[in-house]
């Protein structure tokens, strides 16, 4: 990317101040790459998205996307812009996440999912 172009993206208004995509992807039981859905996401997300609400957190977008193309280790969530990938087990984990990373601008180190292709 050029610097004329890295400037002007730099000079486009953002929506949000951080951007998190979850994987909702559910194959069928047995499937050979299994799925987020199947390591139960659906609760996580649908707290995660609860959570978002109470908290008034407008400036965070939240949504619900299709595989992230790591099945295996998931149920899995990305947050940008930094582009930290976690996974997340239980809903106190979703707490956590929204308190220190969202919120309080830190990793939470111990649900952090360093991937590679």
């Amino acid at each position: 990317m050029s610097t004329e172009t890295a400037t002007a993206f730099a000079d486009v208004p953002q929506l949000y101040k951080r951007h998190i995509f979850a994987c909702y992807t559910q194959r069928p039981p047995g499937h050979p790459r299994g799925s987020c859905g199947a390591q139960g996401a659906q609760p996580l997300w649908d707290r995660l998205s609860r959570k978002l609400e109470a908290e008034r957190l407008a400036d965070v977008g939240f949504t619900a996307s299709g595989c992230l193309g790591f099945c295996r280790a998931g149920p899995l969530m990305v947050v940008y812009p930094e582009g930290v990938w976690y996974a997340p087990k239980t809903p106190e984990d979703i707490d956590e996440i929204v308190e220190t990373h969202i919120k309080g601008d830190a990793l939470v180190d111990r649900l952090v999912v360093v991937l590679t292709r």
